[in-house]
């Protein structure tokens, strides 16, 4: 399987519509809570609000919106919730240079934004199902992967420099011109795009705003990969804020080795998703998720032994490194079952309640800990978390699942597009 190979034109243009915004994204990294600190003097109580509550109110948004994206035309969706995020990130350094910014708009630009994002990921997922033939959608996911990493390990420090240099809204101005700029990539896709028939009443029914997890719960494989993911998401990103307390605050971390233990493993993304294909040709798919799904959840209980001085910066960068590579290898093949096992007139709806759920899931978890180290402390809390998801496992598919059937509802949703689009892809590759 090789992932060197072209998937054709439009995939390169959806791809460079996720690399600048990703790579935007990335230096915009903690800008929000950088500017309610510096700029509005916000205090501890506030930040957790603005970390918490904006994404939390941005998936209640998103909830009436997977059915909302699934019968309608992808690429138009993808390109307004990008201008959307433009046109509501602008409004920052706007207030900020006239002197208005607030607090409230802080919120309300983190609620949109994580909407928006809910909102695009699922048309882009749906989208990439049309494009990609079957047996490229492993390659692209893998490349969304790589980009994801490279952006992740690159962004965050040229934003700390660059807010250094030029002001505290720099980076937001420079991610509000990465979704202006992915807008004009999708924009850029030629061919023409059929709006999906739906069959029924034309209405958005109370019943299709939970099809989704209907879906998810009710298919055997997606069920264990759900419930196994927002358990291992949830508890490492849970992990995250009681690191930095225990490295910066209680280890006496300087600010450089704390950014270097994080930044430095993301090398490990590039290396995991280079091997995904490859991986999944030598051994299978399922014995992929099932090996490499147990190896991400063993590294975190190493977070806990933790000590200050160098061997302490090389134990959190070895267990991150391992966290990653562990997590970038599994996350395309993830997402390449999840897409082949899921019809065409689902995808939307099914991505955006796994993206809802797993914002909901982060935001309890990290709640929990959070309240678990004031009472005992970070280090307590770490461990638990770490001996929590040692049982992740046992949520992981246990038998293998024969090849799905082709997707009929291809002929019915996206049928001159689908068609157009993958038979470029075909000639392309």
């Amino acid at each position: 399987m090789g992932t060197g190979r072209s998937l054709g034109r439009q995939f390169g243009w959806l791809w460079a519509a996720y690399a600048v915004s990703a790579y935007g994204s990335g230096l915009g990294f903690g800008a929000l809570p950088l500017i309610a600190v510096l700029v509005l003097h916000a205090g501890t109580g506030q930040v957790s609000a603005l970390s918490a509550v904006g994404p939390a109110v941005g998936a209640l948004i998103a909830l009436p919106l997977g059915p909302w994206v699934e019968y309608r035309r992808k690429r138009p969706v993808m390109i307004a919730m990008d201008l959307t995020r433009f046109a509501v990130m602008t409004t920052i350094p706007l207030a900020y240079a006239f002197g208005r910014l607030g607090f409230v708009q802080l919120l309300v630009v983190s609620a949109v934004v994580a909407a928006a994002k809910i909102a695009f990921n699922a048309a882009s997922g749906a989208y990439l199902k049309a494009l990609a033939r079957p047996e490229d959608l492993l390659v692209a996911n893998a490349r969304f992967e790589s980009t994801t990493w490279s952006s992740t390990a690159v962004g965050p420090p040229l934003g700390g420099a660059a807010i250094g240099l030029f002001g505290p809204v720099t980076t937001v101005v420079a991610d509000a011109l990465s979704y202006l700029l992915s807008a004009l990539a999708v924009m850029a896709i030629r061919g023409r795009e059929e709006p999906p028939r739906r069959t029924g009443k034309p209405r958005l029914r109370a019943g299709e705003l939970l099809e989704g997890w209907r879906y998810l719960l009710a298919h055997p494989g997606l069920r264990a990969l759900y419930l196994n993911q927002l358990l291992v998401g949830g508890l490492i990103m849970a992990t995250e804020p009681l690191l930095a307390v225990l490295l910066l605050r209680e280890l006496g971390f300087p600010p450089w080795q704390y950014g270097l233990a994080f930044a430095a493993p993301c090398v490990g993304g590039l290396i995991g998703s280079r091997l995904a294909g490859r991986v999944v040709e030598r051994y299978g798919r399922h014995r992929v998720l099932r090996t490499v799904g147990t190896l991400r959840a063993i590294w975190l209980i190493g977070l806990a032994f933790v000590q200050p001085g160098v061997a302490g910066l090389a134990t959190v960068i070895a267990v991150e490194l391992a966290i990653i590579i562990s997590m970038s290898l599994y996350n395309p093949v993830l997402a390449t079952y999840r897409l082949e096992h899921t019809p065409e007139d689902r995808v939307a709806r099914t991505l955006s309640a796994w993206s809802i759920s797993s914002s909901a899931s982060i935001a309890v978890l990290s709640a929990l800990g959070g309240l678990l180290a004031d009472v005992t402390s970070p280090r307590t809390a770490i461990t638990v978390a770490g001996l929590l998801i040692l049982v992740s496992p046992l949520l992981l598919p246990r038998r293998q699942e024969s090849a799905p059937a082709p997707d009929l509802a291809v002929a019915t949703t996206l049928q001159p597009q689908t068609a157009s689009v993958s038979q470029e892809a075909r000639q392309n590759s």
